[in-house]
């Protein structure tokens, strides 16, 4: 019998589930006075998990990686991994220098984790050849599959994207940049069975068109606070009902996306108020990010009820 590759397994599950649901971004809990809510998290991500999403991203942007110890990160990966239990995925986050994310990537194998999105490097910018070998690093340090993330001061060439598709384990690309241009040089020149995903802000705003360029797969921050209007925002997508998509962007995600905009760090504040209006224990943000202003609270609490109104669902 041909042993299937650890890789190939995992492109394989990453694949079946991209089909059959939206990809989850669980919130990292906190005690108001900052400290991590394991119990919280707990709660929050078997939550996540019960709606079937197609995986599970621990500890990447949406939850906060970039305020996480090493402790911190190790206990919430493990309890996704616990909680999710071999049904789905589980991708963690991984990201700053090569070394550092290669200390963060053994917390993560050890702890169970099928997979790493690794999160733009910090704070230079770089050419090609070194966006390569941040990659080729990391790769050479982990037996884990890698997912790198372009956002920010990371953008591939074409040319760089065929590099990086033959570093062994390093296994797909999710775009934050929406250039569909370049995004559609890199699809054509990636090696068949290479993954793709729709890693904008917001993603459902710009889901059909990432889709005419071949990347249908895509993250939801909705999914964190209202899987109901991720769910349904799917399944209008996938099956081309395009008036309830139409009604769904114009009356929940364009005015969702506006609110975001109105102060840095909301893309992950309002989505941890939203969840906190529904009751969900994930507790406040760390600095540097912001809680949502009284005013700005109040406009998402109309927003979100709204939004569940739409899917036949309650606040």
């Amino acid at each position: 019998m041909t042993r299937v590759s650890p890789d190939r397994e995992t492109v394989r599950r990453l694949r079946d589930g991209m089909a059959q649901g939206v990809l989850s971004f669980p919130l990292t809990s906190f005690h108001d006075d900052g400290s991590l809510d394991p119990n919280g998290f707990r709660a929050h991500v078997a939550d996540r998990i019960a709606t079937a999403p197609g995986a599970v991203f621990p500890a990447c942007g949406t939850g906060e990686f970039f305020s996480l110890d090493e402790d911190e990160y190790r206990r919430v990966v493990t309890i996704a991994v616990e909680e999710a239990g071999g049904r789905l995925p589980v991708v963690a986050g991984v990201g700053y220098g090569w070394a550092q994310a290669a200390r963060f990537a053994r917390i993560a194998e050890e702890a169970g984790a099928d997979a790493l999105l690794v999160l733009p490097h910090y704070l230079v910018a770089a050419p090609q050849d070194g966006l390569v070998a941040q990659l080729e690093q990391l790769a050479a340090r982990t037996r884990l599959p890698l997912i790198a993330y372009q956002r920010g001061q990371v953008a591939f060439t074409a040319a760089s994207l065929r590099r990086v598709a033959a570093i062994p384990g390093v296994i797909g690309l999710k775009d934050g940049h929406s250039d569909l241009d370049r995004l559609q040089r890199l699809t054509l020149a990636a090696p068949d069975g290479f993954l793709f995903f729709n890693g904008a802000a917001t993603a459902e705003i710009q889901a059909r068109a990432y889709a005419t360029v071949g990347v249908p797969a895509y993250s939801s921050a909705v999914h964190a606070f209202a899987p109901e209007i991720a769910d349904a925002f799917f399944t209008a997508l996938r099956d081309g009902d395009d008036k309830a998509v139409d009604r769904l962007l114009r009356d929940f995600y364009v005015p969702l996306v506006e609110l975001r905009d109105r102060v840095p760090g909301y893309a992950v504040s309002l989505v941890k108020a939203a969840a906190r209006l529904r009751g969900r224990p994930v507790g406040p943000v760390r600095a540097p990010l912001t809680d949502p202003s009284p005013t700005d609270l109040a406009d998402l609490r109309a927003l979100l009820s709204n939004g569940l109104d739409l899917v036949g669902a309650a606040l």
